[in-house]
């Protein structure tokens, strides 16, 4: 599954772009402790996404496949 942080995005420029960062950091640390748990070699493939979800909102999705190397 995509892993997916929503936040709230309130604050000065600075703030917001922190808070993004830190989400997008999240979501990578998700997906790596997720293939790790499959014994995953890599992931390929990884894409980002961004969405606005509503006013002052918005989510980040990262995506990417785990694969086992021979």
């Amino acid at each position: 599954p995509p892993y997916e942080i929503r936040l709230s995005l309130v604050g000065s420029e600075m703030c917001i772009r922190d808070r993004l960062n830190d989400a997008r950091d999240t979501a990578i640390s998700r997906m790596v402790s997720s293939a790790q748990e499959k014994n995953a070699d890599a992931i390929i493939g990884i894409r980002f996404t961004t969405s606005a979800i509503m006013d002052g909102s918005s989510e980040i999705l990262v995506f990417g496949t785990a694969v086992k190397l021979d």
